[in-house]
């Protein structure tokens, strides 16, 4: 939604900037979902040229294109800084801007708010069978390995989110955070959050151009365009690194939010129809599976590093200074 701290910000930042870096000479003007098109269209808008850019999540567009769901996350896949890597070093914006040609769209990085939590729900989670009959708003590859896992799959957008849980359309939601979802006022529709976001471990938003209306612009503002894309990519982590820990305090100590780890056979189940769900994509798209085969190949890459160095690290670390606790409500 518009004006959404982090996520909706993230347009008003880049607009910003390009007319900063460009002197004025390039304006962006920022609309909200459904003040042009309604916000499941977004991608269609900007190909046709209804649009010339969007903001958006590529595994909303899992219909039309169904390998665009590495490019927002693979569930157990990379987190935000592997992503960006995959994506400006490891060939990954290349196979993506592959993926999107055909449509006449250009995308580039637009933000990651990190590791997601799991969701908020009703009622508290015991076993995986607590998940059977489930209906839950979780969307891309996700949502067909939730459904796979017994619950129910529901597409919704942001600005349907709290009344669908106030009237108890949907038993769960997973949105982004303690940030985003403080700000929607979800402590106050449901009890339980849950963690760790399994579904969304790095969650990429896009900027996407018209390529023609891209490829009439100098030089220079299309370096623009790249430059500042960049910075508000990197932008929007840096923002939710920064609030999503306050925002959780502010969870715990003001609200009657039960914070609560999944529990592990409801991960495992998760993990195996992930498997299933990964491998029926890569059988039906031959896109899926090229662009599986670089993502897959950078993630065992990065796994083994990361093994001695932030993993190594952040264990080095927990022995040595006090431990972290929460209040159990």
């Amino acid at each position: 939604p518009k004006g959404l701290p982090g996520l909706g910000s993230a347009p008003e930042n880049f607009a910003r900037r390009v007319g900063e870096m460009s002197n004025g000479r390039l304006t962006v003007r920022v609309y909200g979902a459904g003040e042009v098109v309604p916000p499941f269209e977004v991608f269609d808008a900007v190909s046709q040229g209804v649009a010339e850019m969007g903001h958006g999540a590529s595994y909303y567009w899992k219909g039309k294109i169904p390998a665009a769901v590495f490019y927002t996350a693979v569930p157990f896949g990379m987190t935000a800084q592997e992503m960006n890597g995959w994506l400006h070093y490891g060939g990954g914006l290349a196979l993506w801007r592959e993926l999107y040609a055909p449509f006449g769209v250009r995308p580039f990085a637009g933000g990651s708010t990190g590791v997601q939590m799991a969701g908020w729900f009703n009622r508290e989670l015991k076993s995986a069978e607590d998940l059977n009959g489930l209906k839950m708003r979780i969307p891309g590859l996700a949502g067909e390995v939730f459904a796979a896992s017994g619950g129910t799959a529901v597409r919704l957008a942001g600005g349907e989110i709290y009344t669908s849980m106030q009237t108890g359309v949907i038993d769960a939601v997973e949105w982004v955070g303690p940030y985003n979802d403080r700000t929607l006022g979800l402590m106050e529709v449901a009890e339980y959050y849950y963690y760790p976001g399994w579904h969304e471990p790095g969650a990429m938003l896009e900027f996407t151009v018209n390529q023609k209306a891209f490829d009439r612009l100098p030089s220079d503002l299309k370096a623009i365009v790249e430059g500042a894309a960049r910075a508000t990519n990197q932008d929007m982590l840096d923002e939710f690194t920064a609030r999503n820990n306050e925002s959780l305090t502010t969870l715990l100590t003001e609200h009657s939010t039960k914070l609560r780890p999944l529990p592990d056979d409801v991960l495992d189940v998760l993990h195996s129809n992930s498997v299933i769900a990964l491998e029926q994509l890569k059988a039906d798209d031959p896109m899926a599976t090229k662009i599986s085969a670089s993502y897959e190949a950078f993630l065992d890459g990065v796994r083994t590093y990361h093994e001695i160095s932030e993993r190594a690290y952040l264990n080095a670390r927990d022995r040595v200074l006090p431990p972290i606790s929460f209040i159990d409500q």
